[in-house]
């Protein structure tokens, strides 16, 4: 396929999107199947459109005066890959499956872009309605972290230690020129490449099927770290998902101890078992929530992991059309979920353990306000400084994005090019 062709599948996809309120990636996997003639490198870059143009949305919306998708992607083709209105006007030209060529109003829009100035909400390319939180929680950063969050990501890997170091990763993926993530000591990050280019596909390296490094952002072994798991403790990993931040766990306690996987949704766990096996983990037992109750670990754990349920407000870098599927029933409903869960996690928590509490939601409403509400509601805890963690772990020289008097920290992708995480930490009373 020629560039014409891309953007007019582009067009359609997103057409399709807003139509019916699909996922951006259930829309691209069947626009390929009932496209089968479109070889990896057109989806890649169908995809790249896609996705590129979700990120910047509200921006382009603003600048161009108009919601059409057709104007849209153009403007992501003109503007984000800086590819400028004669080649695009080229590109119609040249390919019958391209769309129709521009009319002069439409160029003049496209090259008005660059110079219209935005404010607020459409300056962060953050949904209007969510404004007001974002501004509140950043202040004067929020537009430079709205901007981050439209950003394409990299891909951040593991160096899983239970099988192999990070030099000895870094060394066999240079052909990917990775480089070390600034923070994680044991992080292999590959920075995302413009326009169509094609990011490489990692887990069909053999060091992936040899289990030496997992898929997981910076931000995530972050605060696996942070939690403070070592050899020889007892682990609950209470919504343990796919089992990302247990293997990140299980090499940190190097075998020795012993983690519970436990997660309420069978299929979000079905995953970590072949996970388990490729990295060599032989201390976690996983809990099949239709199989067994967790009953028999009440008051027992040194520590209990939370990854709560929450709106994904920190990983829109990776999942831009999810900022424009959220609704502020959505938050409201998480937050019960997070209540819910910090209630039922607490219960397992031995006197002198602890309760870690990390979401990939960059909302105080999801976090500060969480741990409020804990504390409020169980006295029998006092919070420990995750800042305070962060120090022994990884020194001074570099910080949390954003700390609070209690020690609870924030990592965004301004202010530490990660996800968005958020980490607090919770002692039993002894």
């Amino acid at each position: 396929m020629k560039d014409g062709g891309r953007l007019a599948a582009a067009i359609e996809v997103l057409e399709e999107i807003e139509r019916r309120h699909r996922p951006a990636q259930v829309a691209l996997k069947d626009w390929g199947t009932q496209h089968r003639f479109a070889g990896s490198g057109d989806r890649t870059a169908i995809g790249n459109l896609v996705f590129d143009t979700l990120r910047n949305r509200a921006s382009h919306m603003a600048r161009l005066g108009t919601d059409a998708q057709r104007m849209l992607v153009f403007s992501t083709y003109c503007n984000t890959w800086e590819q400028g209105i004669e080649r695009l006007d080229d590109v119609l030209a040249a390919d019958r499956h391209a769309p129709p060529a521009l009319t002069d109003p439409e160029k003049q829009a496209l090259s008005a872009v660059p110079e219209v100035v935005v404010q607020g909400s459409a300056a962060a390319d953050v949904p209007d309605w969510l404004w007001p939180h974002f501004s509140a929680a950043f202040d004067e950063n929020a537009i430079a972290e709205g901007r981050a969050l439209a950003e394409r990501a990299p891909i951040d890997l593991r160096a899983n230690t239970l099988k192999q170091d990070r030099d000895r990763v870094l060394d066999r993926l240079a052909h990917v020129q990775p480089i070390p993530c600034p923070i994680a000591p044991t992080g292999v990050r590959i920075r995302p490449k413009p326009g169509a280019a094609r990011m490489p596909h990692v887990q069909a390296e053999e060091g992936y099927r040899k289990g030496w490094f997992e898929l997981q952002d910076e931000a995530s072994q972050i605060v696996s770290q942070l939690a403070g798991a070592r050899p020889g403790l007892q682990v609950l990993d209470y919504c343990a998902g796919g089992g990302g931040k247990t293997l990140a766990m299980a090499a940190q306690m190097e075998n020795k101890g012993q983690i519970y996987a436990y997660d309420l949704d069978r299929l979000r766990l079905a995953p970590i078992h072949e996970r388990l096996k490729r990295a060599g983990v032989r201390n976690v037992q996983v809990r099949d929530p239709a199989a067994a109750d967790l009953a028999d670990l009440t008051g027992t754990m040194d520590l209990v992991f939370v990854d709560a349920p929450c709106t994904g407000t920190g990983v829109w870098r990776r999942r831009p059309d999810s900022k424009w599927r959220l609704s502020e029933k959505a938050l409201r409903d998480r937050i019960d979920d997070q209540q819910k869960v910090l209630v039922n996690a607490a219960d397992f928590v031995r006197p002198g353990g602890t309760l870690a509490y990390v979401t990939c939601s960059i909302l105080p409403q999801e976090n500060a306000n969480q741990v409020d509400w804990f504390l409020d509601t169980h006295p029998e805890f006092q919070p420990v400084s995750a800042a305070g963690a962060w120090q022994r772990k990884f020194g001074t020289d570099t910080k949390p994005g954003y700390q609070n008097g209690r020690g609870d920290v924030l990592l965004t992708p301004a202010s530490t090019e990660t996800d968005g995480f958020f980490c607090a930490l919770l002692q039993r009373n002894s």
